[in-house]
């Protein structure tokens, strides 16, 4: 009978260190993607003032500015999930790019103290989200790692752990930049 109460409490115990790995990973993986909200947020309350600035110079990118405008209501309306948020991100950061390749055409922009200072912020704000998004995938493959693999994946496919989406990027960013085609525009 003791031999019987010693192996339900070792698999109790057992049971009780996957779950709490598990829950562990999980919340790990939603603390990093609260990093990355606050700084998707600082990227977004940034936004308006980076393209006022830049609106005087760039009447004909009128429509960029625009969907950029309508993507950021859409971000912070807080509506999102974490995947549409990830998808919203990946698209974000391509027109943004896009503005400040946009921007090699307008010399007195580039001149402009107010728009160097939002040009160096939204460096920062990048890079932060840059190392970000790697901690998050880190956190993602971890948590990942553990709802695929034994012995974990048995108890998480119990509680309904699902696999989660890391950050990733298009075919289209993965593809070389023409330099050339960029100095000519």
């Amino acid at each position: 009978m003791w031999i019987a109460i010693v192996a339900v409490v070792v698999v109790i115990g057992f049971l009780a260190i996957l779950y709490n790995s598990l829950v562990g990973k999980k919340n790990q993986v939603t603390n990093v993607f609260g990093t990355i909200d606050a700084l998707l947020k600082k990227r977004y309350d940034l936004l308006p003032k980076l393209i006022a600035t830049v609106k005087a110079y760039m009447k004909h990118e009128k429509e960029v500015l625009e969907e950029i405008t309508k993507m950021r209501a859409k971000a912070v309306s807080g509506r999102l999930s974490d995947d549409e948020q990830v998808e919203l991100d990946n698209v974000m950061s391509k027109m943004l790019g896009g503005i400040m390749v946009a921007v090699e055409n307008y010399p007195e922009l580039k001149a402009n103290e107010n728009f160097l200072q939002l040009q160096r912020t939204m460096n920062e704000v990048e890079e932060q989200i840059s190392a970000a998004r790697r901690a998050y995938n880190a956190a993602v493959t971890d948590y990942n790692n553990a709802v695929e693999m034994f012995p974990t994946n048995i108890l998480a496919s119990m509680i309904g752990y699902r696999l989660k989406k890391v950050f990733e990027i298009s075919e289209e960013q993965r593809e070389d930049v023409d330099a050339e085609k960029l100095f000519k525009s």
